[in-house]
């Protein structure tokens, strides 16, 4: 028992009315390697099981697909195209940009910096927990924050809801850093380094600014003084009032969310079992109401990001859970000190029962969500497959033939995969988008691409599957299918993950 007795905090309040802290330990050889292994487990294990699948059998979906498309192009044209869209994004595209030009475009740079930086905010909950809850708080939710199935989508996803993450449990960390040692003249480089970290969180994603309110409220739980409140309110408005700039722009591009639904009921079911879940992990994290505990940073952690977005989204509609996938930061917390007070709880019985709890429950959990797993790694947990497609239209393309895009969104697939559409004629397109600044390139008017359409024998039309397609919105599209529809016909179909290739013919 003596073996895991260092990590529990003391049964007596008698002695020090202090909430107990890890520093209390006394720094021996055993706990400064054990200091270190409650976080290189866990950011080894995220880190491995990251990397398990990372290509998805060589798929990209259309959102990575965007990622791919801007990353190639050069920083001027990056920061064009964000004038005209996509702003809210500019900081993850030009990071994107500088990993494309040193490693390459391919599925694992598109994915290797999502993948590092969960692992590195499960380092940091690790941290977290062992500071607030003792070694196997630290342990536990460390090991689990990759196992969260929101998390898991994210883990390999070329898109800047990660690094958001990542970013989040470090100024969580550094906050907590700062109220256990209290005030201090060598506080500033950290209070400094928590508002450039709140500030990288904004540009990449300016909804993660709910990490503030979520703070505040930690500060109000442990009745935080008032020089603490002030250094609070400092740094957090220098991080609103350097993201403001963006926020104020990116709202001139709000047509970009117009396809998010209305908030309806059945949104809030996960909401609301994570809600639950948090809620289980806080309440056998009891402490003294002022105690600086894992319930008192984890649960405001959690539940403020979602209830604030629910509350955006009744003004706007923009629930969308990757927008506040930070949050799972603290469920995982809440998670390890449920994990820790079961140890404690089964410690003076069974105590090599105990030391083994934590890695059997992760255990059980990993073969429990073992669908989970494979499904986030299969291409069929996405929308579509962008290459899958490109390798369609190799295979089925002449020389001569001309190709066509509905929506024109869809155009991604040749943005990503140029070789694929070598000798074929965009016949609607006006202006790249690169040249026009913008995603998908300016297309013509619709008399012209009519027009344009008519002086073909061949057309390749690059579409949704069927399943998921939409009928044509756009003037232009709806000239598109007019044409085709009266004066093509179909002699080849071929649909894969998503995406559907067709083959029209010029009749007579």
């Amino acid at each position: 028992m003596a073996s895991i007795d260092w990590c529990f905090p003391p049964t007596s309040r008698t002695e020090d009315p202090r909430p107990f802290m890890p520093s209390d330990i006394p720094a021996t050889s055993e706990s400064r390697g054990r200091r270190v292994l409650v976080w290189l487990i866990p950011l080894l294990w995220t880190l491995g099981f990251g990397l398990w699948g990372l290509s998805r059998q060589d798929s990209v979906w259309r959102d990575e697909a965007a990622t791919w498309q801007v990353a190639g192009r050069s920083a001027g044209e990056i920061w064009a195209m964000l004038a005209n869209v996509d702003a809210v994004h500019g900081l993850y595209y030009l990071l994107m940009h500088g990993v494309f030009e040193v490693f390459g475009a391919s599925t694992t740079t598109l994915r290797l910096p999502s993948v590092l930086a969960v692992s590195a905010a499960a380092a940091c909950v690790a941290l977290l927990g062992r500071r607030l809850a003792g070694f196997w708080a630290g342990l536990g939710g460390g090991l689990f924050l990759g196992l969260l199935p929101a998390v898991q989508f994210y883990l390999q996803e070329g898109r800047p809801y990660a690094l958001v993450a990542a970013g989040a449990a470090f100024s969580t960390l550094l906050l907590v850093s700062l109220l256990q040692r209290g005030p201090g003249r060598r506080a500033w480089p950290r209070w400094a380094a928590y508002g450039i970290t709140v500030l990288v969180c904004a540009l990449l994603n300016w909804l993660s600014l709910l990490l503030l309110p979520a703070h505040a409220v930690t500060l109000g739980w442990i009745r935080a003084g008032r020089a603490v409140w002030l250094r609070f309110a400092a740094y957090g408005s220098l991080a609103v009032a350097g993201a403001l700039p963006l926020i104020l722009f990116s709202r001139g591009q709000s047509d970009q969310v117009s396809w998010i639904p209305p908030l309806s009921w059945h949104m809030l079911i996960g909401p609301g079992i994570l809600l639950a879940i948090g809620g289980l992990g806080a309440w056998t994290d009891r402490r003294d109401g002022r105690a600086l505990s894992a319930a008192a940073v984890g649960l405001p952690l959690l539940a403020v990001p979602q209830l604030g977005l629910i509350g955006l989204s009744l003004v706007q509609p923009l629930f969308q859970d990757r927008y506040v996938l930070f949050s799972m930061v603290g469920l995982a917390l809440l998670i390890g000190a449920a994990q820790a007070a079961a140890v404690r709880a089964c410690a003076p019985r069974l105590p090599r029962v105990a030391g083994l709890l934590v890695p059997g429950v992760v255990g059980v959990s990993v073969l429990a969500l073992l669908p989970v797993e494979l499904d986030k790694r299969d291409p069929a947990s996405r929308v579509d497959d962008v290459l899958a497609v490109a390798g369609e239209v190799a295979g089925l393309k002449r020389e001569g033939d001309a190709v066509l895009f509905v929506p024109a969104a869809r155009r991604d697939t040749a943005l990503v995969s140029p070789s694929a559409f070598g000798g074929l004629a965009d016949v609607a397109l006006a202006a790249s988008p690169a040249a026009s600044a913008t995603l998908k390139g300016e297309e013509a008017d619709p008399a012209r691409i009519r027009e344009a359409l008519l002086a073909q024998r061949r057309i390749l039309l690059v579409t949704d599957a069927e399943k998921v397609a939409r009928p044509p919105s756009a003037e232009r599209d709806k000239a598109k299918a007019a044409v085709l529809r009266e004066h093509f016909a179909v002699v080849a179909d071929r649909q894969v993950r998503g995406r559907r290739v067709m083959v029209y013919e010029r009749r007579g």
